[in-house]
């Protein structure tokens, strides 16, 4: 589905001399994140503590498939039997359990004791007998809780852990460094996981890498797309970052992902085009969380960017930290 974002009144342009960020050593340093403003609160309160000014910049928003995605989940559990189930972001976990939580919570009666004769069979109901005094029900959420923890849960990094474990699910695998598909793939080989199945509950925006890599390594892959993502419409929140890209003024930008490297041309299309882009983004230092980010980086012309050792935001900060001259002392 194809959104387009509403028009915004364009940034103003630089003069033609006006200097890079870097040239400008007596300033207050100038950073930014491709993430919303609740997403980056870690990011934005490691730069404040160094005296850094920060950007969080929103660049995509989830498309979700409604309450459906939650059925097709517990439909295809139920169908397939996963030994495993892998969260590759904190963003899946809480969409899933968000959708349960609020969607419709009939309950559904639990067969008990109460509720069979001495033969087996069910009892035949009866409008004049009241409920028996121990039927349980069981919510879409608890069914959902229920099924995960049922499989061995694999939770890509530490964010989508803690997410997992708001729920009350316990993560029993997670990679140790490498917060990625890499590092999943690592705790299959690990695990010897040959001709075991797994669920994977993701973006429809993924690349089939993950998939390929587990198929490789022996697992028999389900794959379920819980959302799209498309670009960021509101972006009035934008205006001080391209004001100060425009000026030279950005020393540092960190992509988190291959989406929000779309989205941030997506929006800054607006006002250069994609060589433009690219040669003023060429004059900044750009972080990518990870390989794949990177390579999305390349394929729209930003062949100089860094690749953070640990993926996670507080490795990426790391990262520009040490790029730009910051002290993480």
């Amino acid at each position: 589905m194809e959104v387009t974002a509403p028009m915004v009144p364009a940034s103003p342009q630089p003069p033609a001399e006006a200097p890079p960020a870097a040239a400008s050593a007596s300033r207050q340093k100038t950073i930014a994140i491709t993430r919303s403003h609740d997403d980056a609160a870690e990011f934005l309160e490691m730069a404040r503590s160094r005296n850094v000014k920060a950007h969080a910049l929103p660049t995509i928003q989830l498309v979700s498939k409604g309450q459906r995605i939650v059925d097709e989940f517990l439909d295809a559990v139920g169908a397939e039997s996963p030994d495993y189930v892998v969260f590759m972001s904190s963003k899946a976990v809480r969409l899933l359990f968000d959708t349960a939580r609020d969607g419709p919570q009939a309950p559904s009666a639990e067969i008990t004791e109460s509720d069979t004769r001495q033969d087996g069979g069910p009892v035949a109901a009866d409008a004049s007998s009241s409920p028996p005094p121990h039927t349980t029900t069981s919510t879409t959420y608890e069914r959902l809780r229920l099924s995960i923890a049922n499989m061995t849960v694999v939770a890509v990094g530490p964010k989508t852990r803690e997410s997992l474990e708001s729920e009350g699910i316990r993560v029993n695998e997670m990679p140790p460094e490498t917060y990625s598909s890499v590092g999943v793939g690592e705790v299959f080989t690990r695990l010897n996981a040959v001709g075991r199945k797994v669920i994977v509950p993701r973006s429809g925006a993924s690349t089939p890498f993950l998939k390929e890599l587990l198929t490789k390594i022996g697992l028999e892959v389900v794959e379920l797309h819980l959302y799209d993502v498309c670009t960021f419409s509101d972006v009035t929140e934008w205006n001080g970052f391209r004001a100060e890209f425009a000026s030279g003024r950005i020393d540092g930008i960190v992509f988190t992902s291959a989406s929000s490297v779309r989205g941030f041309v997506g929006i800054m299309s607006r006002d250069y085009d994609s060589s433009e882009l690219a040669s003023r983004l060429s004059r900044t230092t750009v972080v990518a969380i990870g390989p794949f980010t990177a390579d999305e980086l390349k394929r729209h012309g930003v062949e100089e960017n860094v690749t953070s050792d640990v993926h996670t935001v507080p490795g990426a900060f790391e990262t520009v930290a040490r790029e730009i001259g910051i002290s993480l002392q």
